[in-house]
């Protein structure tokens, strides 16, 4: 395990901008930086980073935290490997005491598919620079290809043993589990149980995240048989979707920022040719179809995109209907054909960087106009054919979100075509209109799946049981009647009162957990001084009061137990929190914090008199929510007349009843009867 001190350095050296920069674009947005959303898909960039507090915050999906939480939920790390990324990444060594044999069982099952796949990559590398098979057979076809010892080094190629068993012997010498083999889709087992390795007799191409982590493999065959996979490719797994990952994007996001543009090609050698040429930003969807997820990827550095075809024309056509989707995620698509014969590949093995990128510059045109020109040939003077064409690039053109460019488009076409502008606007306004419609019929859809619940259940039964409070309960058990008649009242209002009063003494407890306050200890007006989280905590525990939010309760103990150390930063420790939960709390809280200003500004007992008054403010607010609560179910338990009908039920009612309305007036003239949020 890291030591506390090493954390300590990692936290306060790490710039959580020069991090998130390397996996989302970021553009100064006053005294923050703002960008697209890794963490889900959005076309107007609402992910903001403070290089002042050190944290960053989706405020569409709500997702952020400190920097090692952005690399958790970013790279799926644990919370050790973050720490150990940001330690590599500002050269800061690492201490660390022995894990217990408890925390050695604890490590994740994606953390050690990880560690198979870095070994795996390791030894593959191995056996293409230093043993006689991948000397002799695999390193002929990187040279054939082209590739330098530097380009083969850098994307880490390596070679795959015709041994059937030799990577599942290394890896069990090493002490790797059988388990974790087949889980990466390393091996396979056959029905004896021996464990066959998948990739033998291949060359090697792993596959990186964004981040830099191993998480598959493409293996490709070295001779020529009809019954033989040309490439074959690690099976999907926990750590690997292959939906949501692009080969080279761990290369080339650099450049894809720099040069504002990100060139998508088809295969490995593409990117291996073209990046060794000096065209760093380039990536490739692997032989899949291009899907959202792999877009996404790209947006995050750039909106501008050259899809790279060869000169085979079926082949365009099979595949251009991917490129939609970029129109509809607002991408700027253009097109590049290769001379007939060539590839990506080739033709960066048979020109000059220079001369790649003069082709590019002289060659590439707009998606919409490259399909029009293509789809034109063969549809000539055919008017079925004709109006089948329409069709298609109506549709297209239907997907621009832009509405100037989607028109600038319809112009194009119009002219093109030699049909009527209005008509092709006309039939652009209705496409997306059925668009509309389908989009608003699928979120009615997903909406009725996610309210659905099992027979014999509703979604407020848990609702009702947690609202139950510790105390000023009813005298006696409520019957099914009465649990029915109580919902109907709890889930009208008090229930998101309370959370908002819950949420205020959350928030203080996090900003000003620590902050000392001056707290009266009798009648004559004598004081005695308190933390804030230590003040909150003993007055809820002397109400018998608890927190519903299991992460509040959580946030409130350490604040209360730690408040007595002089040294405790309560913003800081929850917005550093192990628990990314805690975290990602903190630092929405945090931005969104009371306005004391003026309070800290006065002098040390003014300012300590105003937090207490703050303070019990907010817990009395938070007694008053209760108290109404309780009320609410005092009234639902009196309009059921069996209820009523029992004169010593309905008289412990109506006493319960005064008593609690005694309270709430006591307390509404204690608060004015507002909470400020």
């Amino acid at each position: 395990m890291i030591d506390k001190e090493t954390i300590r350095k990692i936290m306060d050296t790490a710039n959580i901008v020069e991090v998130v920069s390397e996996f989302v674009t970021l553009k100064r947005a006053g005294v923050n930086y703002r960008g697209l959303c890794p963490f889900h898909d959005e076309k107007t960039p609402s992910f903001y980073v403070s290089p002042s507090r050190g944290i960053c915050k989706c405020f569409s999906c709500g997702k952020g935290g400190n920097v090692v939480h952005f690399l958790m939920e970013h790279e799926q790390f644990t919370y050790p490997e973050a720490l150990r990324w940001l330690a590599r990444k500002y050269h800061i060594e690492i201490h660390e005491k022995e894990q217990t044999d408890e925390e050695r069982l604890a490590e994740s099952k994606r953390e050690s598919m990880y560690i198979l796949n870095d070994w795996a990559a390791k030894y593959f590398m191995e056996q293409l620079h230093h043993h006689s098979e991948g000397i002799a057979i695999g390193m002929p076809y990187f040279r054939m290809r082209g590739f330098r010892d530097d380009t083969i080094y850098q994307y880490g190629l390596g070679y795959c043993p015709k041994e059937r068993t030799a990577l599942a012997s290394a890896a069990k010498a090493a002490g790797f589990n059988e388990e974790y083999l087949v889980s990466t889709g390393l091996c396979y087992k056959r029905d004896d149980g021996r464990l066959i390795d998948r990739f033998s007799g291949r060359v090697m191409f792993p596959v990186h995240t964004v981040g830099g982590r191993v998480v598959a493999f493409g293996g490709r065959v070295l001779v020529t048989d009809k019954n033989t996979a040309k490439y074959v490719n690690s099976p999907e797994s926990e750590i690997y979707n292959k939906r949501n990952e692009l080969y080279g994007i761990f290369l080339a996001k650099r450049a894809i920022q720099k040069e504002d543009r990100c060139f998508l090609v088809e295969g490995y050698t593409d990117v291996i040719s073209m990046h060794q040429s000096g065209i760093e930003n380039v990536v490739a969807s692997s032989g899949t179809s291009l899907t959202p997820g792999q877009i996404r990827q790209i947006r995050r550095f750039t909106n501008n995109i050259t899809v790279l075809y060869d000169g085979d024309r079926a082949g365009i056509k099979a595949s251009i209907r991917g490129i939609d989707m970029l129109l509809a995620e607002g991408m700027n698509v253009k097109v590049l054909l290769l001379p007939d014969n060539d590839d990506p590949d080739s033709f960066a093995r048979k020109h000059s960087p220079a001369e790649y990128r003069e082709y590019i510059s002289s060659h590439q045109t707009d998606f919409i106009k490259f399909k029009t020109e293509l789809f034109m040939e063969d549809a000539g003077d055919d008017p079925v054919k004709r109006a089948a064409l329409i069709e298609n690039i109506v549709t297209s053109i239907s997907l621009i979100p832009d509405k100037i460019l989607c028109s600038m488009y319809i112009r194009q076409c119009s002219n093109m075509l030699k049909e009527d502008e209005a008509l092709l606007s006309e039939a652009v306004r209705d496409k997306k209109r059925g668009q509309r419609i389908e989009k608003m019929r699928q979120q009615e859809r997903e909406q009725n799946a996610e309210t659905a619940t099992p027979t014999g259940q509703t979604g407020t039964q848990t609702v009702a049981s947690a609202e139950a409070g510790p105390a000023m309960t009813a005298a006696t058990p409520a019957s099914p009647e009465e649990i029915s008649a109580t919902r109907t009242i709890i889930d009208a209002m008090p229930t998101s009162k309370m959370k908002r009063c819950e949420d205020v003494l959350v928030k203080l407890v996090i900003n000003y957990g620590n902050k000392v306050i001056n707290v009266p200890t009798d009648e004559n007006g004598v004081k005695s001084t308190m933390k804030v989280a230590g003040y909150i905590q003993a007055c809820l525990n002397a109400d018998g009061l608890v927190l519903s939010d299991p992460i509040n309760a959580q946030i409130l103990s350490e604040a209360a137990n730690m408040s007595a150390d002089d040294n405790f930063d309560s913003a800081k420790y929850f917005l550093y929190h192990q628990n990314l939960k805690i975290s990602s709390k903190a630092a929405g809280m945090e931005s969104d914090k009371y306005n004391v200003a003026q309070i800290e500004a006065q002098d040390e007992e003014n300012s300590r008199d105003k937090m207490f008054a703050m303070t019990d403010n907010a817990i009395n607010m938070f007694r008053l929510a209760y108290v109404e609560k309780e009320i609410d179910k005092v009234l639902a338990r009196l309009s059921d007349p069996a209820i009523t009908a029992d004169e010593k039920q309905n008289t412990a009612l109506m006493k319960q009843y005064h008593n609690l309305k005694s309270l709430e007036m006591i307390l509404a003239r204690k608060t004015g009867g507002s909470v400020v949020l």
